[in-house]
């Protein structure tokens, strides 16, 4: 049996919320690897919807499941979570949640300044969810954050707490900004540390454990490959790895625990918050979209938006996070279209090319080139098998593959989990 990474081939909200559920069934342990509170994943089950945007999504399914110390963690927002979806009857206990030790903590004065900068008159505005997850990798990178383990060891969190504001204040005094204690974090972080110690674990021990002895691992990704840090639209990307890679260093666990790569995909494309989208449709057609796809952020509530399928992106997204197969979701999004079109290539200066360049000004410059399709008629929402969709739909998805390069492993019809045409099962190494 594998263990599964699952990770957003474009922008994010790809539909990893649903994908991850759907595949919790095979797993034994649901991980999250990186990323924050920023980015929110909507499970339907029976008819309920479970928004998370911190919590695992095996949660939801009962599975064992950890955060890993890949990611930022808000523990005010923690608490809230495991309260809201307590209210809907789904109880997170040390039983089946556990937090990696060394994750780093998100404060209120990470949240403070990621606003901050996003309302600045001066400098770039990337469209971040203003929760501070920049703010707090950038402590992490800079080697002066409060860890989860902190918590439990209140005789010398004083004194990290003095170092970190060295910094902050520092920051604060240049922005106009008014100062903050040490007093106030410490408060802060003694409000819900008898919340959040009973979860805290050596999760690395924990999975190597685990998979020693033969425990199926679902390594679950939060936004998209292309919000990399390294390999996405750089600057208007998140601030850690969203690569598959990542699912090792996020988890404390080696390469080798890595099976199979299953890239969530959607039969469009989306994006929310600032940055380049070449096959960006600003018109009647992105509307068509966005409203029949229901493309609003979970996290946000922001307006995403939307553009024909890229295929560019997503085959350079494949060879980044070495890919096996995709899941292609939202199929049913785009029934009743008369033609569609698909980017095949960027035309840049003058030259086709057949990648996305790295510089912010090459990314602004390409223009799409489009190769069009025929569309359908017919409906393909709820389809559970390849002979309930329509011809054209299936020359849509193969036509995908070809120029991606990487099969369809599974196809998703519908919000509904049940609505899943099952190609390739991750989990059969």
């Amino acid at each position: 049996m594998a263990n599964v990474v699952v990770v957003g081939s474009q922008w994010g909200d790809e539909g990893k919320g649903k994908i991850v559920d759907w595949l919790s069934e095979r797993a034994d342990v649901v991980v999250r690897y990186q990323g924050g509170h920023n980015a929110g994943h909507t499970l339907v089950i029976d008819g309920v919807s479970y928004k998370l945007s911190l919590l695992p999504s095996g949660l939801v399914r009962g599975k064992f499941s950890v955060i890993g110390n890949g990611v930022v963690v808000d523990p005010h927002h923690f608490v809230s979570e495991v309260e809201k979806i307590a209210g809907q009857g789904i109880s997170v206990t040390p039983e089946v949640l556990r937090i990696a030790e060394n994750a780093p903590l998100i404060l209120s004065l990470h949240r403070e300044l990621d606003a901050l900068r996003e309302d600045s008159n001066s400098g770039l505005k990337i469209g971040t969810t203003r929760r501070g997850i920049g703010p707090a990798y950038e402590d992490k990178v800079g080697r002066r954050a409060i860890r989860v383990c902190d918590l439990g060891e209140p005789e010398t969190l004083r004194d990290k707490i003095e170092r970190l504001l060295t910094h902050h204040n520092a920051l604060r005094r240049g922005m106009g900004a008014v100062e903050i204690s040490a007093e106030a974090i410490h408060s802060e972080l003694m409000a819900v540390a008898d919340k959040i110690l009973p979860f805290m674990d050596r999760v690395w021990d924990l999975l190597d454990e685990r998979r020693k002895r033969g425990e199926r691992i679902l390594f679950e990704g939060a936004q998209g490959a292309l919000l990399d840090n390294d390999h996405g639209t750089y600057p208007f990307v998140t601030s850690s790895n969203t690569v598959a890679g990542q699912a090792a260093p996020g988890s404390g666990l080696g390469p080798a625990a890595i099976d199979y790569v299953l890239g969530i995909t959607k039969a469009y494309t989306t994006r929310v918050g600032e940055g380049p989208f070449p096959s960006e449709q600003d018109n009647e057609i992105g509307q068509f979209l966005g409203e029949k796809g229901h493309e609003f952020g979970v996290v946000t509530g922001r307006k995403r938006r939307c553009g024909w399928f890229d295929a560019v992106i997503v085959r350079q997204t494949v060879r980044t996070s070495g890919i096996h197969g995709i899941a292609l979701t939202k199929l049913d999004v785009l029934d009743g279209m008369d033609e569609i079109q698909v980017c095949v290539g960027y035309e840049l200066d003058g030259q086709r090319i057949d990648y996305l360049p790295a510089s912010m000004g090459a990314q602004s410059r390409v223009k799409p080139i489009y190769e069009t399709l025929d569309g359908w008629k017919e409906t393909t929402a709820g389809a559970r098998s390849w002979a309930e969709l329509p011809a054209q739909a299936i020359k849509y998805v193969r036509r995908i593959e070809e120029l991606i390069g990487a099969s369809v492993a599974m196809l998703s019809t519908s919000p509904e989990r049940e609505d899943t045409i099952l190609v390739q099962d991750p989990f059969q190494d």
